[in-house]
């Protein structure tokens, strides 16, 4: 009989709730100021990383290969059979490398390490329908098997209230920032499905004109299909809800859902005033 551990990290924004519903194993990434660390969202908060932003901004790591280890061992005590993870894009951190480094020291488990090339919402829609599927009895071969697929059907798109964060933090991707930040240009940023990186989706200039083009390229899209629709921000839950008002009404839309305030760690990353779409491709 299997019995299917599902595990994730905090950059994945799923909500305390429905982590402890489905019995969700979550990582925490690492918040490093000079004189302190942080746990992810455990240890602080998104407030307290958007307001001492000006005071220092810090740097970020994965979790500790420590904290790997104690997760898989604990599931070896708890009578866990397998074992999927689910974790942030490898265009984006070295956590899927770590863990898998650590589940091949735990030859019990069968254990499959996957990367969403995604990050946020985007990441946390694969692991809450693994999880469904893990709650409906599917086995573990066909659960592996839907991954790549489900992959394929989710995006992420985003703006940001300034590139300065991403490139201080290294996470700029293909996203090409000095000029246009002169000229008020503000890209719609997307991961790329084959490397997990950030690219620009496309450019206008002005907060509100980036705002009214998200929602634009979410109708596009729902034009054409069905869509689960998720909204999140990064301390800009104003603009987050005027996106949301405008496409959860839209034709196509079967579900809607207005996130919180980012994980902390990706609020280090991408700085205040983010906005994001993540959705879900139906049949």
């Amino acid at each position: 009989m299997e019995k299917i551990a599902l595990i994730t990290d905090t950059t994945c924004d799923l909500s305390q709730d429905i982590l402890d519903k489905y019995n969700i194993k979550q990582l925490a990434f690492r918040i490093i100021y000079k004189d302190r660390e942080f746990r992810d969202k455990l240890e602080i908060t998104s407030e307290k990383v958007y307001n001492d932003l000006n005071v220092e901004i810090p740097t970020s790591s994965m979790p500790s290969m420590d904290d790997m280890e104690e997760i898989f061992t604990s599931l070896e005590k708890e009578g866990y059979t397998h074992v999927i993870a689910i974790v942030l894009s490898s265009g984006l951190s070295g956590i899927y490398n770590g863990i898998k480094i650590v589940g091949e020291n735990h030859p019990k488990l069968n254990t499959h390490i996957f990367d969403s090339r995604n990050i946020s919402l985007g990441e946390g829609i694969m692991v809450l329908e693994c999880a469904r599927m893990i709650e409906e009895g599917k086995n573990f071969d066909y659960i592996v098997e839907s991954l790549p697929s489900l992959r394929q059907k989710i995006g992420t798109y985003f703006v940001v209230g300034t590139l300065e964060y991403l490139k201080k933090g290294g996470r700029i991707g293909k996203v090409a920032g000095t000029l246009g930040e002169l000229l008020n240009i503000k890209p719609i940023i997307a991961i790329d499905h084959e490397d997990g990186k950030y690219y620009t989706y496309c450019k206008v200039r002005g907060r509100k004109q980036s705002l009214n083009k998200l929602v634009d390229t979410m109708k596009e899209i729902l034009e054409k299909s069905k869509c689960k629709i998720y909204v999140m921000h990064g301390n800009a839950e104003k603009d987050a809800k005027y996106v949301f008002e405008k496409i959860k009404d839209m034709k196509n839309v079967t579900s809607s859902f207005l996130g919180g305030c980012i994980s902390p760690v990706s609020g280090v990353h991408s700085g205040p005033g983010l906005v994001g779409v993540a959705y879900l491709l139906e049949e």
